[in-house]
């Protein structure tokens, strides 16, 4: 199917879904307002933040608050350019729609592929921080919860894999309810810190001060190398805001509900990143966290409020189960539409009767059982394997956003395209702004040792994907064929 025939077909569907309430791909528009905030919310609130910020603030002192700040404003820039593209036309299958409307069938091929893989690898990273999070509880117990990491991560990708093949609506409640633990408890910490500095109580009340976060070594303890280094690991944290735009395709009213969504992005950085971290650094110095503790758990401890260390080790839970949880959603719909545009098998088109992509998510889900035995082969080291990778894969969805928009924003501009309903601010220069931000990032992982391995993945992920999509033009074209007698017998 080439991207003309999806577009005529997108827009007869849209019209004669619309009185069904179904969406214009077949999908059931059972997102409201409610969920897709609190989704995109969600999104910005994961294992980055919780865990992998324990690794930057070793790696970089208080100095990580201003890349998460920096990092968070162009985050912001993307979004604002998915959100032009997603007005212009909302679609399920969104960046990889984008990319083979603006830049070609190749392109939408490799970004459909490579974005269904971050989550695959994502998820996978997300059910390992569970599982460590797990160990919290059970690593002094004995009995029934003293299980190997593994086992938790079985359990885990299990029971997500089951509740998504129900219904998008409950997906849609999972989300919301475990995006409001990791919203309740953030803004319940802040208060907390807020409280210690000006009344003082707790183990940390005599020593609690701002001041930490320049007497401890300075802002950069580390120099400013140190805080550039620890960029990958930001942008990591930042993965996943744009499942908003894979939403479009379920959400009740996406040319309302996507934009306020979209707008919602500064101030949660602002509050969750930048405002939870500065009052952590200043209630407890920046040498007392270390890689692998989240610093949400470590901060309490040090304060000497156990129950308090033990009820945000349960939100950092369902914090990596809520990304769990998106990425079981997302590779079912991308699968679904790279089959649809004959960039896919076509047993990945298949819904349910709830309008689900049974087929895409159970393939997805059973790759993330890869997960399990990552967990069972190297404990320790799961987390790390995988993070890199999944930020260098997720970063090239963020390329596609803002390529596709600068095309399209020059095509509107020239009156060839309807201009969109939703202009992202600055025109094209901040998105060729943050494509520059975003390519320093890339050098930054080719700099560091431990982030270097993605870099030698990609092109060999790269080579899978032309090779594939040689294959599957070779059938088209062998199918195109054997079709033409056919067609010329009925003349």
């Amino acid at each position: 199917m080439t991207s003309l025939q999806v577009d005529k077909q997108h827009d007869g569907n849209e019209a004669a879904g619309t009185a069904s309430g179904d969406g214009h791909e077949g999908y059931q528009r059972g997102l409201g307002a409610r969920q897709i905030q609190m989704i995109a919310i969600g999104g910005a609130i994961g294992t980055g933040l919780f865990l992998g910020a324990g690794k930057g603030i070793s790696k970089a002192g208080p100095s990580l608050i201003l890349a998460y700040a920096i990092a968070g404003l162009v985050i912001f820039f993307i979004m604002r350019a998915l959100g032009e593209l997603l007005m212009y036309r909302p679609v399920s299958g969104s960046f990889s729609e984008y990319a083979r409307e603006f830049i070609g069938p190749f392109a939408g091929f490799v970004t459909g592929w490579t974005y269904w893989l971050f989550w695959v690898v994502t998820g996978i990273t997300e059910v390992t921080a569970a599982s460590e999070y797990m160990q919290y509880w059970t690593k002094n117990t004995d009995g029934i919860l003293n299980q190997p990491q593994w086992v938790f991560a079985l359990i885990f990708t299990v029971v997500l894999f089951l509740a998504n093949l129900i219904s998008v609506k409950l997906f849609g409640e999972l989300e919301f309810w475990f995006s409001m633990v990791k919203v309740t408890a953030i803004i319940g910490m802040i208060l907390i810190c807020a409280g210690i500095l000006t009344i003082g109580f707790s183990d940390a009340g005599d020593t609690a001060t701002m001041t930490l976060l320049w007497s401890e070594g300075g802002f950069f303890p580390k120099g400013i190398g140190s805080t550039l280094m620890t960029l990958q690991m930001v942008m990591f944290a930042f993965l996943a805001v744009e499942l908003v735009g894979v939403t479009a395709g379920e959400s009740k009213d996406p040319k309302t509900v996507l934009p306020k969504a979209i707008n919602t992005v500064p101030w949660r950085i602002a509050v969750f990143y930048v405002g939870a971290l500065i009052m952590i650094l200043s209630v407890v110095p920046w040498t007392h966290f270390q890689p692998g503790v989240s610093p949400f758990v470590a901060a309490f401890e040090k304060m000497g409020l156990g129950i308090g260390a033990a009820i945000v080790n349960f939100v950092v839970l369902t914090a990596a189960l809520s990304s769990c949880n998106s990425g079981m959603y997302s590779t079912g719909r991308m699968l679904r539409d790279l089959a649809l545009n004959g960039q896919g098998p076509k047993f990945f088109t298949k819904l349910t009767k709830n309008g689900l992509p049974l087929v895409g998510t159970s393939f997805s889900a059973g790759l993330m059982m890869v997960g399990v035995w990552i967990n069972y082969q190297w404990p320790g080291e799961a987390f790390n394997y995988v993070v890199s990778f999944a930020t260098i894969s997720g970063m090239w969805a963020w390329i596609m956003i803002l390529v596709c928009q600068v095309r399209f924003r020059l095509k509107a501009d020239r009156g060839e395209l309807p201009q969109s309903s939703f202009k992202a601010p600055g025109g094209i220069w901040l998105s060729l702004f943050s494509l520059a931000f975003i390519g320093m990032v890339i050098v930054m992982m080719g700099i560091d040792k431990d982030a270097r391995i993605s870099l030698y993945c990609a092109p060999l992920w790269g080579a899978i994907l032309a090779v594939g999509y040689l294959v599957l033009k070779a059938k088209a074209k062998k199918a195109k064929k054997l079709e033409q007698p056919k067609q010329d017998a009925v003349r």
